[in-house]
């Protein structure tokens, strides 16, 4: 499900079918095109963290693995992430600007502008997909956790994500079950087939991971390990309630150690 926490709680800082029936063209669950919820997202308490100070920009708590860049708005490279280069600008003492790429394409676009008062940071953000496809908008809402530090740009501190709103390819995910291979297909772009057995298999067009694995919980529910370079990135857990009107995504962010959860209703 790394597709969907791609463009929700991982855009602050920088984002199936189960039974193998005994007839064979039962309809799974899953299969559908389902479309997340912003509104019902339960995002992790544990807050991002980021500063600037002194001309660098400082990612910490949001950053696995940490990295210290020069604000000059010019591209650095950093490893161990989804994107391989980084610029920030400072652009005045409560806003400042982002341009995260891959190989030298841009992956996303992102301004983070705090409150007056300090207890507020909005963050807007332009993910890019990587087959070309339409770009897709989202503004991110998170409240101050803690006091604000001296001597530090304002955006500066920790931050806990308390809403998000947008629209476009990114919310939509399409699932089809055959035998017991299942396809996803992304608004976005992204993609993979891969059979419930655990093993890895390539996820195409992808910036966040290139490999997933697949098991079958239970008839409604599937658990979903995602992976780039080889490293466990996302373990989630999606169940189809009941009905099969919704589906709900617990999604746990391995490398920060985070637990979001997603809601997601089928369109079709």
């Amino acid at each position: 499900m790394n597709q969907w926490k791609r463009y929700v709680a991982g855009s602050l800082f920088l984002a199936a079918a189960l039974c193998v029936a005994a007839v064979s063209h039962a309809q799974s669950p899953f299969d559908g095109t389902w479309q997340v919820n912003l509104a019902q997202t339960k995002f992790s308490p544990k807050p991002l963290s980021f500063y600037i100070s002194q001309g660098w920009y400082h990612c910490t708590g949001s950053c696995n693995p940490a990295y210290d860049v020069a604000a000059d708005g010019q591209d650095h490279a950093v490893t161990g992430h989804a994107y391989d280069s980084i610029s920030v600008t400072i652009v005045d003492p409560h806003t400042i600007f982002a341009v995260a790429k891959k190989g030298g394409a841009v992956m996303f676009e992102q301004t983070r502008t705090v409150s007056a008062d300090g207890k507020t940071l909005t963050v807007k953000t332009t993910d890019h997909p990587m087959d070309g496809s339409a770009a897709t908008t989202f503004e991110t809402v998170a409240k101050r956790s803690g006091v604000a530090a001296s001597g530090v740009h304002a955006a500066s501190g920790n931050w806990v994500i308390t809403k998000q709103s947008g629209s476009g390819n990114g919310l939509v995910t399409t699932y089809k079950m055959d035998g017991d291979q299942l396809t996803m297909t992304a608004g976005s772009g992204e993609s993979y087939s891969a059979k419930l057995d655990g093993s890895d298999y390539p996820v195409k067009n992808a910036y966040g991971w290139d490999a997933v694995s697949l098991k079958k919980i239970n008839d409604h529910s599937i658990e979903e390990t995602d992976k780039r370079g080889g490293t466990v990135t996302d373990v989630s857990t999606m169940t189809v309630a009941a009905g099969g009107k919704t589906m709900t995504v617990v999604d746990n962010d391995k490398l920060s150690n985070r637990t979001s959860t997603y809601v997601a209703t089928k369109q079709k």
